[in-house]
């Protein structure tokens, strides 16, 4: 769940201000306060990417596990760089980790 002070991060970065349960004391002499719309629709923005951000941090993990595969004194296989190029891929396909289907990982 997206909170109103994620909301507040993404509108405006930087900013002075605090929260009081869920009101809002602005601080901030440079930027102006964001309306309740503003935040409203900002809040619905992120939690409506936050399952393709997800399966983004997932995809990368995984890449991360095997980028030792690509170090310039190894010459990778087919399979691997055919399994390396289906996870960049991943987000073509699937927009959640709720229904993705991962590439299987290749023996090394």
């Amino acid at each position: 769940m997206t909170t109103k002070s994620s909301a507040l991060h993404f509108l405006r970065p930087n900013a002075e201000w605090i929260l009081n349960g869920d009101e809002l004391v602005w601080l901030d002499t440079e930027q102006s306060e964001p309306t309740d719309a503003e935040i409203t629709t900002k809040i619905a923005e992120l939690e409506a990417a936050e399952p393709m951000r997800l399966l983004r941090a997932e995809r990368n993990q995984r890449l991360a596990v095997t980028d030792w595969w690509a170090s310039s004194d190894l010459t990778m296989t087919q399979e691997q760089i055919n399994y390396r190029q289906a996870l960049r891929d991943i987000t073509e396909t699937y927009t959640s980790l709720y229904n993705v289907v991962w590439p299987e990982t290749p023996n090394v």
